[in-house]
This record gives C-alpha cells, sequence and structure tokens, in this order.
C-alpha cells in the first residue's frame, strides 16, 4: 500500500518550528537512499508545500511587525533585514 502526500490542510496546522523539522525529516530520508523514487516524489511535493508554508508564516511576521513598528503619525520605522544571516559579529572599538 503506498503511503500518501500530508494534505496542504495538514501542513496549514503545523507552526513554523514544526514545518522546518518536517523538511529537515524529509532532506534526511532522502539524503539517506531511505525512499524509493516515487516515495521520494512525494516527499518532495510535500517539502514544496512545507517551504510554501514557511515563507507564509513568514511574511505574515514581517506584517505584523511593520505594522507594530509604525510611529504616531502613521509612518513606519522599517529598516532592511541583514542580507547575509552569517554576518559577523561588530567589531570591538
Amino acid at each position: 500500500m503506498a503511503k500518501t502526500t500530508p494534505k496542504t490542510s495538514d501542513v496549514e496546522k503545523l507552526n513554523f518550528e514544526q514545518a522546518v523539522q518536517k523538511l529537515r525529516e524529509i532532506v534526511e530520508k532522502v539524503e539517506a537512499g531511505q525512499v524509493g523514487l516515487e516515495e521520494s516524489i512525494r516527499q518532495y511535493e510535500l517539502g514544496c508545500n512545507l517551504i510554501r508554508h514557511c515563507r507564509d508564516i513568514l511574511n505574515r511576521a514581517e506584517q505584523r511587525i511593520e505594522t507594530l513598528s509604525r510611529n504616531l503619525d502613521g509612518t513606519l520605522d522599517v529598516e532592511p533585514a541583514p542580507t547575509d544571516l552569517q554576518s559577523e559579529p561588530p567589531a570591538e572599538q
């Protein structure tokens, strides 16, 4: 009996951390060669849904932060996010 890919609605129930953990598990299984071709395709589809879900969560969080950062005059104090997440710490002076 073939396994089925979880429905999009099941993925949408996951919080960000749960979705990232599922992605890690998929990568580990596929990289370890623990699944066949058909299951790899199903896992790839699930991974795409999980990535889309994570991006949606991050976009909503960004919108909330921008909303919370509004000044009294309605303007936003938005600073660009760092492009390199592994940037070096600031130099000591």
